[in-house]
């Protein structure tokens, strides 16, 4: 059951000054029943700090609900698009009602509602982040640009994030506990060893080495790695140098394949979008 927010009855969860009053007549707020409210199926966040909704929670308690939740309508029922940590706060009091704006919005805007709220109000991790990313392109065929429009990132840090999920999955879960950060993982898809990469992680995490440390200890282990190469008869020093410049022109993994005179160059891309934009680097392009 619904009721619209008037009078001073907003006022008993919302401050007036809080409110903002040209939404109250553009969208209408209406005081909604926690029972009616669904969790938004897109929520980007997989983990919530229950340290952080006890806080909010106290918050609520003190001065009320600041901000309406964000809702769209689903049959005689509401979804949750934003808000979701303030919506566990205020139910974790026991209150019977909450305050929401609602919104005719697709399942794209709900998504992309969503994940800008949790990046402004309070970041997702980097891996939480890489699958909202991920989740955009796959379902709803957005590009990478405009992934970087919405959200006001470069677009090299969307396909930089993306590239995270080719991490194994222990090292992304390390990264989602806030042990290793996105730098690290940036730094980790320079080695394609996974056993490598997590034996790294575990000297990350045991020795506190910071991303600089991290990058000078591949660096010192690059050219014996180059020398067993080409005492194997694999590689040469100068294709390790070419592939690296490569890597950081174009912003994706890149492996050079060399014998004699002849070889091959492998450029990784994660989207149609992706590949675009390699080859327009490669042209010369943006």
């Amino acid at each position: 059951m619904e009721r619209r927010a008037l009078g001073k009855g907003l006022s008993a969860l919302i401050p007036e000054k809080a409110v903002d009053t040209s939404a109250h007549k553009k969208e209408g707020i209406l005081y909604v029943q926690f029972g009616q409210i669904k969790p938004n199926p897109f929520q980007p966040r997989e983990d919530f700090d229950q340290q952080a909704i006890e806080d909010l929670a106290q918050s609520i308690k003190e001065k009320g609900v600041i901000q309406p939740l964000l809702v769209r309508r689903r049959g005689d029922s509401y979804e949750l698009i934003a808000g979701e940590r303030r919506f566990r706060a205020a139910n974790s009091l026991g209150l019977k009602e909450i305050p929401v704006i609602v919104r005719d919005v697709s399942d794209q805007d709900s998504l992309e509602l969503a994940l800008i709220e949790n990046i402004q109000r309070e970041g997702l991790n980097p891996i939480e982040e890489a699958h909202a990313y991920q989740h955009l392109i796959d379902k709803f065929k957005v590009s990478q640009e405009k992934i970087s429009e919405v959200l006001g990132k470069a677009r090299v840090t969307i396909t930089n994030t993306l590239r995270l999920l080719k991490l194994p999955h222990e090292i992304q879960q390390e990264m989602k506990k806030g042990r290793i950060s996105f730098a690290h993982g940036r730094a980790l898809l320079e080695i394609e060893d996974e056993n490598q990469q997590r034996r790294l992680v575990q000297d990350i995490i045991s020795k506190g080495l910071s991303v600089r440390e991290l990058e000078n200890l591949l660096k010192s282990k690059r050219p014996k790695s180059i020398k067993k190469s080409i005492g194997q008869g694999q590689r040469e020093p100068i294709v390790a140098i070419l592939e690296e410049q490569l890597q950081h022109a174009l912003a994706t993994k890149v492996r050079i394949s060399k014998r004699k005179k002849r070889g091959h160059i492998n450029i990784d891309f994660y989207s149609q979008e992706d590949l675009q934009r390699i080859v327009n680097v490669i042209k010369g392009g943006k």
